[in-house]
């Protein structure tokens, strides 16, 4: 089992409630959250099936795509689409997919 891969759907399965709730503010951050979001399962599991450098350079992108999600989180907090406590869950579950990924990545 690939935790990392499973942590990210995990992500998603609590984006999935909080997304729609965004995008009635603001369509486009809701748009890049989803895509940005979607980017780290996909990302990880195309880099597990490669090596060397291939394979780093996909968890790479997969990080920065999760770093990215866990950005528009907090811009959603800042213009106050969203409530801190709402996404907490999600923002748990990526900082945890950028735990796991970080020494993939070194």
């Amino acid at each position: 089992m690939f935790i990392a891969y499973q942590v990210s759907l995990d992500a998603i399965r609590c984006l999935g409630r909080v997304v729609s709730q965004i995008a009635a503010r603001d369509v486009a951050l809701a748009d890049q959250l989803r895509r940005a979001a979607s980017s780290v399962p996909l990302n990880l599991a195309e880099g597990r099936r490669r090596r060397g450098a291939d394979r780093t350079r996909f968890y790479r992108i997969a990080a920065g795509s999760a770093a990215e999600a866990v950005a528009a989180l907090d811009v959603a907090i800042a213009w106050g689409h969203a409530d801190a406590a709402a996404l907490a869950e999600a923002r748990a579950a990526l900082d945890r997919v950028l735990a796991l990924t970080w020494p993939l990545v070194k």
